[in-house]
């Protein structure tokens, strides 16, 4: 029998192949998203937006996501991400190290999750299988579900839909079709002010802010101890931008000549030179990506200055952690 000609349209990733027929057993179908999918820059942005949200609400139990596709499988951190949501205990092993317990872990997070969201497993596009195999659009139906239901105003962009190649297994052979899949709603509400990981924060969870305080001093604490300095207070000092540029040469590994910022400022003028400074670098070194106005640092705005360590947390200290397997030991 000929090749079927969607074997030349699929594009897969380098060193995987579409199933032999044998594999896939009669009446059964595969989905499979093509480069040209996973690029799309909304589909790419989506993903962003609930890794940041993901790591934003887990940042007090210093639990990381790098991949959808790769950290979501084994339950443990939606098992986490739940219990945190929904404000409740499951009763399930902590770590699963096989994958038999790793799949009744899902199993029971899961099930958890579906009562909680009020849908019927038979009409849910995500399942045990589906996301134990590293299925990344079952994996995003059921994050956006999650996001929707316990954040609501989490700013998902809108109307994300994408292309995937369904092959199905028929006594003819394999049976291809493209459709379109549809991942977040539109944008009728597209108007609405753009908000961050931080404003939800703030507005609804405020309670947990001290906590990711304290874990950002912590850290920061860390890098400016080989210089002998140190932070009491997030709130109040970086507002002259000192810290924040002494702290940005630490991580980021270059020497700010004296002459480029005030070491002493004594003048807001001057105070609001050094953020900006510091400001412009963080954007330079693609690490700031909400907008952040110097003047809201200068007059101590808790949201701003989280926004601006947080960005500097995610790329060292979430890097550190994740280096170190802070998920616990490999399955």
């Amino acid at each position: 029998m000929e090749p079927d000609p969607i074997y030349n349209l699929l594009q897969l990733p380098k060193g995987m192949d579409p199933p032999a027929e044998q594999e896939l057993p009669q009446g059964e179908k595969k989905k499979y998203l093509p480069p040209t999918s996973r690029k799309d820059p909304k589909f790419e942005e989506l993903q962003k937006v609930l890794v940041e949200w993901i790591n934003a609400t887990l940042l007090p139990e210093h639990i990381v996501v790098r991949s959808l596709e790769e950290d979501m499988f084994d339950g443990l951190i939606l098992h986490h991400l739940f219990q945190k949501l929904a404000s409740l205990k499951l009763q399930v092993e902590e770590i699963a190290l096989t994958a038999a317990s790793q799949r009744r872990k899902l199993a029971v997070v899961l099930e958890a999750a579906t009562r909680s969201l009020q849908a019927e497993e038979c009409e849910v596009p995500w399942s045990v299988e589906t996301i134990f195999n590293k299925d990344l659009l079952a994996t995003l139906h059921l994050l956006v579900a999650l996001a929707t239901r316990f954040q609501p105003d989490l700013p998902l962009p809108a109307d994300v839909q994408v292309e995937v190649i369904v092959l199905e297994s028929t006594k003819g052979g394999l049976k291809s079709e493209r459709l379109v899949e549809r991942l977040t709603e539109g944008g009728e509400d597209k108007d609405r002010p753009s908000q961050d990981v931080f404003d939800e924060l703030f507005k609804l969870a405020p309670e947990k802010v001290d906590a990711v305080k304290e874990a950002i001093v912590t850290f920061v604490n860390q890098k400016l101890d080989r210089l002998g300095l140190s932070v009491q207070s997030l709130d109040t000092q970086f507002a002259d931008g000192v810290i924040l540029l002494l702290l940005i040469g630490q991580l980021e590994g270059f020497f700010l000549h004296l002459k480029e910022f005030y070491l002493t400022p004594s003048s807001p003028a001057e105070m609001l030179h050094n953020v900006t400074l510091a400001l412009e670098l963080l954007k330079d070194g693609g690490l700031l990506s909400y907008p952040v106005n110097p003047e809201d640092i200068v007059d101590k705005d808790a949201k701003s200055t989280l926004r601006v360590l947080y960005s500097l947390f995610c790329k060292h200290k979430l890097q550190e952690v994740a280096d170190a397997g802070c998920r616990g030991p490999p399955s």
